[in-house]
């Protein structure tokens, strides 16, 4: 009956498809970011790190009461735009965080090697930077989806009507009672996170322990 419940399966699709959305577009600023970060001067870098770390500290009802006055402020109406924007925003961190560790050890000299060789900077950057960065991307990227799907506050601020996702459909639907559709959901959603999270530990593992 989990399955044929059409409102589950809405909200389903709904918290997929913004969980690959926010993950790719916090992919993408995020490494942007981290790579302006590494190439920045360090105090300018010091401060710009510690700021990342804000939306990361903050309870997610903080976070989300702001990004809802913020698009209150602006005149964005709260719908799937506003949902996918609050998930890009406590995203990025994660993919910041996970990518500078990467770029820091990251060997300049064959870097600098290529460009001295004629590379182009783009060609440089994807030939050599890239591929030493991409399990940091990776990682960063499933963490955001894992954190997209199991995020219910900060969603259900920045929400409007019409647009569910399956954690603020499992609140609207423990109003009216417990259901065995609950407990399926519940137990899908904690088994999806947690294969995210073994995947993004056993990357991290690897990462660090390379076979030769």
């Amino acid at each position: 009956s989990l399955f044929q419940n059409q409102s589950i399966l809405s909200a389903l699709g709904t918290t997929m498809l913004i969980a690959v959305l926010a993950s790719l577009i916090a992919t993408i600023i995020g490494t942007l970011a981290a790579i302006a970060l590494y190439h920045s001067r360090p105090f300018t870098r010091k401060v710009f790190t510690s700021a990342t770390y804000l939306p990361m500290v903050n309870s997610d009802i903080v976070t989300g009461v702001s990004l809802m006055l913020l698009f209150s402020f602006l005149g964005v109406q709260l719908g799937f735009s506003t949902l996918l924007m609050s998930h890009v925003t406590f995203c990025i961190p994660y993919v910041i965080l996970s990518v500078l560790p990467k770029l820091y050890h990251l060997n300049r000299h064959t870097f600098e090697a290529a460009l001295d060789l004629g590379a182009t900077y783009a060609t440089a950057y994807r030939k050599i930077v890239l591929p030493e960065i991409l399990p940091g991307i990776v990682t960063g990227m499933l963490i955001s989806v894992t954190l997209s799907i199991d995020d219910f506050m900060i969603s259900f601020f920045n929400t409007g009507q019409g647009v569910q996702n399956l954690s603020i459909l499992i609140y609207t639907m423990t109003k009216r009672g417990i259901k065995p559709e609950i407990n399926a959901l519940s137990a899908l959603m904690f088994l999806v996170v947690l294969i995210l999270l073994f995947i993004t530990n056993l990357r991290q593992v690897k990462s660090k322990n390379p076979i030769d």
